[in-house]
């Protein structure tokens, strides 16, 4: 069973998500050739943000590495970034079985009415494995794994119903579509709690910025393309030792100002991929549902968060909190983490902020920068286990991606800086039976009230 779902993820989503919506397509009843071509969009989407994000990697790289140099940054949590955690949490026995497992799960929860959502994300199934590998090798029992791995995907799926509509709302052509990915879903409470404490607070409740109207006040300024440019140029300047050495690496500061501007510009482009793609497969679904079980039964396709990262206010938020997070991390008391390879997944954490901000820049970046302070604190405290179990995989499996220099503990800002799994770790850690008992009423709890919402909805 590894071997066979190691395989299978090791064709990668380009690969995996063609597949998958050629043979959903097929099965909803489109064409052959117009489900492949769908489905093709949507690989040659995940391709060409692949190679966005290997850019911004490996244009930030080495400067963020001189600016840790010059600066002595150096801190004891070493930042693995998200290949290295999705390779521990599928080189695991909870990782092996984590797509059946969940599959199953999702199919009986659809049955029994408890959830609307058909998470077809597989690739992202890693995150539920991931919580499960660390729980699994911090309490030496793989039925503990597999239950925080189970919490973790059952919690998911009802807070992509309860978000759903909000989603669909706020991101154009996204009908029919919600996401089941527990990083982004994890951030939602925070900014439900935050967005509704700032109406409280005096002149930013008057602030209403979004990314339209930061282009008509700054002008030229405001566009996530200059914006780009400007964050690579002055980090290109950090990374000097001084004027002498910044006046000999114009070119190369110049260089990495337009590559920065070059993700801002390209990461929209390459997401209306997605949505083309997804178009006549989110059509079909609905009108499928609609004439086996009418137009009250409502059913969505849980999709990966990458379909949406192009949108403006993300882009420049997530550019802006880059310095705000390694400035963060090197102030916060008690902090050990220091993100480098993980700052290209800071897009993710405002997929389902956005929704809640109504996309308002300042209010958006308040929530991003309390969420990615406090996540700084989550990753230190996991780090312990996170590294015993890239230890034993690095053992097993040799893999360089997995390996922790000396010295290090292991730390990702995704998806161990994220509240859902350290909600799941802390019950587990260190209250034990009682905290699992917490999370099985939690998730019952969510459980019931989404099946009553769906019947609400479905009686209308």
């Amino acid at each position: 069973m590894e071997t066979v779902f190691s395989y299978i993820l090791g064709l990668g989503a380009p690969v995996m998500m063609p597949i998958i919506f050629t043979i959903l397509g097929v099965c909803i009843g489109i064409k052959f050739g117009k489900a492949l071509k769908s489905g093709l969009y949507v690989g040659v989407g995940f391709v060409g943000l692949s190679i966005i994000t290997k850019l911004l990697t490996d244009s930030l790289g080495p400067a963020l590495g001189q600016v840790v140099e010059i600066y002595d940054l150096n801190l004891q949590v070493f930042d693995m970034g998200w290949p290295a955690a999705a390779a521990v949490a599928y080189n695991t026995l909870v990782g092996s079985f984590i797509i059946p497992v969940c599959l199953g799960i999702n199919l009986v929860m659809l049955l029994l009415g408890c959830t609307r959502t058909v998470n077809i994300d597989l690739w992202n199934y890693w995150h539920y494995a991931f919580i499960g590998a660390v729980i699994y090798f911090m309490t030496d029992s793989v039925a503990w794994g597999f239950f925080g791995a189970i919490v973790c995907f059952i919690i998911t799926l009802v807070l992509a119903d309860m978000t759903a509509k909000r989603f669909q709302q706020f991101y154009p052509k996204m009908e029919g579509i919600s996401i089941p990915q527990p990083f982004c879903q994890g951030f939602m409470p925070f900014a439900v709690v935050i967005n509704k404490a700032l109406d409280y607070v005096p002149g930013i409740n008057k602030v209403n910025i979004d990314a339209e109207g930061l282009k008509k006040k700054f002008g030229i300024f405001g566009e996530p393309l200059v914006l780009g440019v400007i964050i690579g140029i002055i980090i290109g300047c950090l990374a000097c030792k001084d004027t002498t050495e910044m006046v000999d690496n114009i070119p190369a500061i110049l260089t990495l100002g337009i590559k920065m501007g070059a993700v801002m510009e390209l990461i929209p482009r390459i997401t209306g991929l997605f949505i083309e793609g997804l178009k006549p497969i989110s059509e079909a679904t609905r009108e499928l549902i609609a004439k086996k079980f009418g137009e009250k039964k409502e059913l969505y396709i849980g999709m990966s968060p990458a379909l949406v990262i192009g949108h403006p206010t993300t882009l420049v938020v997530s550019l802006l909190l880059i310095p705000v997070t390694l400035a963060l991390a090197v102030v916060l008391p008690g902090n050990q983490f220091l993100p480098l390879a993980s700052l290209a997944g800071m897009f993710y954490v405002f997929v389902m902020v956005l929704p809640y901000t109504n996309g308002n820049v300042l209010r958006s970046f308040i929530v991003g920068l309390i969420v990615v302070a406090i996540g700084l604190y989550f990753v230190t405290l996991m780090a312990g286990d996170f590294t015993m179990a890239a230890s034993d995989v690095y053992t097993k499996t040799q893999d360089a991606t997995v390996a922790v220099p000396n010295g290090f503990q292991a730390g990702a800002l995704d998806f161990a800086s994220s509240p859902l799994s350290t909600l799941i770790y802390v019950c587990t850690k260190y209250l034990k039976y009682i905290g699992g008992g917490i999370l099985i009423i939690l998730t019952m709890a969510l459980v019931v009230w989404n099946k009553v919402q769906i019947k609400k909805a479905e009686s209308k």
